[in-house]
């Protein structure tokens, strides 16, 4: 499934970069998506953070696409400076943390994974970081 065709992510108009690798997704600064301060809502940064740690699910793990049910379990996020223009959000999942969930998928049919986040701005800014956990089970 293309995470930027969840009814959400695609309401926001969450969208791939066309300027990184396909592991980012990219989110341009519109009226629709300030806050009262006239910089990007942190629900909006948030909602790209999270849709970018689902994509990163799916390229580390392209084998599980049809027999695994994953759902956001938990966050932590640090709003570090206000973004006033179009954002990416990046993910990683280190090599370790792959090797425990898969394990843990195995034995148990079911794990956890926390997936690292951050959001930048045009300008190379992190605006935001964020550590997005997630439960998989297997269908």
């Amino acid at each position: 499934m293309d995470v930027t065709q969840i009814p959400f992510n695609k309401f926001i108009e969450i969208a791939h970069s066309t300027d990184a690798t396909d592991q980012v997704l990219k989110l341009d600064f519109k009226d629709n998506m300030k806050n009262h301060l006239g910089t990007f809502h942190a629900s909006a940064q948030f909602a790209l953070a999270e849709a970018c740690s689902g994509l990163s699910l799916q390229k580390h793990f392209p084998h599980l696409a049809n027999s695994v049910a994953p759902v956001l379990r938990k966050s932590d996020v640090k709003f570090k400076k206000p973004a006033q223009s179009d954002i990416q959000a990046a993910a990683s999942i280190t090599t370790e943390s792959k090797t425990q969930f898969e394990q843990q998928l195995e034995k148990k049919g079911r794990a956890t994974i926390a997936v690292p986040v951050e959001i930048i701005d045009q300008n190379g800014t992190v605006t935001m970081t964020g550590t997005y956990e997630w439960f998989v089970q297997k269908t």
